[in-house]
């Protein structure tokens, strides 16, 4: 039976996100592997790495994979409470332990006992608290909030974050004792845009689950500049980004082809930011003309009459219009939308003068 994150919503942290984890690239086969391995090991273990990259995730595969499957699979977002919460929430408090406590109440580490408790930005837990949870891993007890009555508990700990725990070591802001007890294992996940390979296989995953909620027929088709966008992008975000990316797409999109313009990346730019009315020049006095001429800091650009000496003008025109349209193209890494901006059109204004030489285009 799927355990319930209380810091998700009540997602389900089973078999139904697991899926989720997909790729073919040797970096994340390789972390697969590693992965699986270390989850047949009764230690703790430490994740690493960036945001989006589905740190949760790992640590459920590890956790289904290990011999306490059957057990529960508690986890703990330690970046979502505030620093006075987190003891009560790991170690639960007794009534009257505190203003508001009304009631006995369990925490996550009798929630997870025989399972595994996953704490999700373990960097974020105070140093008074760390030393609670050392005591849990060397010994298997702890006290409540409020009581000196000690509980036995069995939970394989595993904790994820993104930051440097060694130089908080250092610094003083994590135990160097725990991280030596947490660290049996260490694993670093890989960002996508080190397992470009995967892009695509996500993309369409995230793409034909989109369409299903949005009850399509069909399965979207990215077009080869859709697909040449997405696997250019350095995604920051990691895959977290890519699913918001390309749910954004699908959902935006008239039918199931999906084209490079409805990929948009930063959904907060405005539209309007370059459409400002110019202001009225103040006028001023005109100076007295040099006597002399000032060498141009740059070379002047080839006059048009010489480069398309003998073309007729419809022809001049066109070929012109292509220049520009390639040059912004490849400026905006195909994105259609900076492109237009670039050239100072509007969209629609360049989404006209693209469909009028797209043949010449996708030569």
């Amino acid at each position: 039976m799927a355990e319930y994150d209380r810091d998700s919503e009540n997602r389900p942290i089973g078999d139904s996100v697991v899926h989720e984890a997909l790729g073919h690239s040797e970096a994340f086969l390789s972390f697969q592997e590693r992965l699986s391995r270390v989850a047949q090991v009764d230690r703790p273990v430490l994740l690493i790495g960036e945001r989006g990259t589905g740190k949760e995730l790992a640590a459920a595969r590890v956790h289904y994979l290990s011999p306490r499957w059957k057990e529960p699979f508690v986890a703990l977002n330690c970046a979502a409470l505030a620093s006075s919460l987190i003891e009560a929430e790991l170690f639960g408090h007794e009534e009257g332990a505190f203003t508001g406590a009304s009631r006995r109440r369990t925490g996550r580490f009798e929630a997870a006992n025989d399972g595994t408790l996953f704490l999700d930005e373990i960097g974020n837990i105070p140093v008074e608290t760390q030393e609670k949870i050392l005591r849990v891993v060397e010994y298997g007890s702890f006290e409540r909030v409020g009581s000196s009555r000690p509980i036995q508990v069995d939970a394989r700990i595993i904790g994820a974050t993104n930051a440097n725990l060694s130089e908080m070591a250092d610094q003083g802001y994590f135990m160097r004792d725990l991280l030596d007890r947490l660290s049996f294992e260490v694993l670093f996940l890989p960002p996508l845009r080190e397992r470009r390979e995967d892009i695509m296989l996500l993309a369409q995953h995230f793409g034909s689950r989109m369409a299903y909620e949005l009850k399509w027929e069909g399965i979207p088709e990215f077009t080869p500049k859709a697909v040449k966008v997405l696997e250019g992008y350095d995604w920051p975000g990691n895959v977290r980004e890519l699913k918001n990316v390309v749910e954004r797409a699908v959902y935006r999109s008239d039918d199931n082809i999906i084209e490079d313009a409805e990929i948009i990346f930063d959904p907060f730019q405005s539209p309007y930011e370059h459409r400002t009315s110019p202001r009225r020049p103040v006028e001023t006095p005109v100076a007295e003309a040099p006597h002399t001429v000032p060498i141009p800091s740059e070379p002047a650009a080839p006059d048009l009459s010489t480069v398309l000496d003998g073309m007729k003008y419809n022809d001049a025109i066109t070929s012109v219009e292509l220049c520009l349209l390639k040059c912004a193209l490849d400026d905006a890494k195909y994105n259609q939308r900076k492109a237009a901006e670039t050239m100072g059109l509007t969209y629609h204004q360049f989404r006209g003068l693209y469909r009028k030489h797209q043949d010449k285009l996708d030569q």
